[in-house]
């Protein structure tokens, strides 16, 4: 294995509560940092030095209670939680992702607001904030350049258009089918492709109309959709615990590989994905191939996780926690 390939694989633990590091080598776990109980979503800065945790604060959307209302920051190189981004009133922070300029955005499920902290290393609290424009927002995908920004909404069914910077514009709906979760957009900003967990659907919506130009039925209970290489979408099966590679153009199935549990969630690098699963495991997957090149034994309910270059580990000695 190259030197471009030996750094840490992060995964949010959320059931364990925290954040783990493991050596992608040896699949050893290496060091966790505690984090509020039941954080979900992760996102790490363009240059791998912070990473962004919500606190939705239960362990799943069907969960009744009001959740977290924060954003831990952790230093990614020092191993250690540097700052807390309060979001109060706001509850169950879920979605959260940074836009081109490092504004870090964040989606409260539990009050259906996006919230946008302008400078999420000095902030206290939110810069701004906006409507989703639906009700129960779980997951978003903002535009780079941070003006636009599309949100998944579980209880109305919809994905809704809004302006994050701008609350005087309306957010736009569309009804792509029944429980809308997973959600990408294309390089180009172009194209929303949004997966349908009850209707099993996958459905690609113009962002410039919000209509829905194609639409294929998929495998059972489609969770997730990542973006890959070659106008292709990773989509992640519930139903039939796998995963599908996907002809984005043609909207049809490439390959499938099973994985003998429910995938969670994906991280995408090159040809290599890495999935969490509900059974304790991420496996790092070839993509070319389809198959599963290595397991990662972890803790409690993985989740989003994230691979860092070999670079931002260098200052560690990596023995395996015991």
């Amino acid at each position: 294995m190259s030197e471009a390939d030996a750094g840490s694989l992060v995964i949010v633990e959320k059931s364990s509560h925290c954040l783990s590091f493991y050596d992608r080598r040896t699949t050893e776990r290496l060091d966790s940092i505690d984090l509020p109980r039941y954080s979900h979503e992760l996102v790490v800065s363009a240059d791998q030095v912070f990473a962004f945790v919500g606190h939705y604060g239960l362990r799943t959307s069907a969960d009744h209670g009001d959740g977290g209302s924060s954003v831990t920051v952790v230093d990614l190189a020092a191993r250690r939680i540097v700052r807390t981004l309060d979001c109060r009133p706001w509850r169950r922070i879920h979605g959260i992702a940074l836009d081109g300029q490092g504004r870090l955005l964040a989606l409260s499920e539990g009050d259906n607001v996006l919230m946008t902290f302008d400078d999420p290393l000095s902030a206290d609290a939110p810069s701004r904030a906006v409507p989703s424009g639906g009700l129960k927002g779980h997951l978003f995908r903002v535009g780079a350049n941070g003006e636009t920004a599309y949100c998944c909404n579980l209880l109305s069914h919809t994905v809704t258009k809004v302006a994050p910077r701008d609350a005087s514009v309306a957010p736009v709906a569309v009804t792509p089918g029944e429980k809308p979760e997973g959600i990408w957009l294309d390089a180009g900003g172009d194209t929303l492709y949004v997966t349908n967990r009850l209707s099993d659907t996958l459905v690609a919506i113009d962002t410039a109309s919000m209509r829905i130009t194609r639409e294929m039925k998929t495998r059972s209970d489609p969770l997730r959709v990542y973006g890959l290489a070659g106008n292709r979408l990773l989509l992640l099966n519930c139903g039939d615990k796998s995963i599908s590679v996907v002809d984005a153009e043609g909207m049809r199935e490439l390959g499938c590989l099973p994985l003998g549990s429910i995938p969670l969630a994906a991280h995408i690098t090159g040809d290599t994905a890495f999935v969490s699963l509900a059974d304790d495991r991420c496996v790092e997957i070839d993509l070319a191939g389809l198959s599963v090149m290595k397991t990662f034994v972890t803790q409690s309910e993985p989740d989003c996780c994230f691979l860092l270059d070999a670079e931002n580990d260098a200052g560690f000695e990596k023995q395996p926690v015991r």
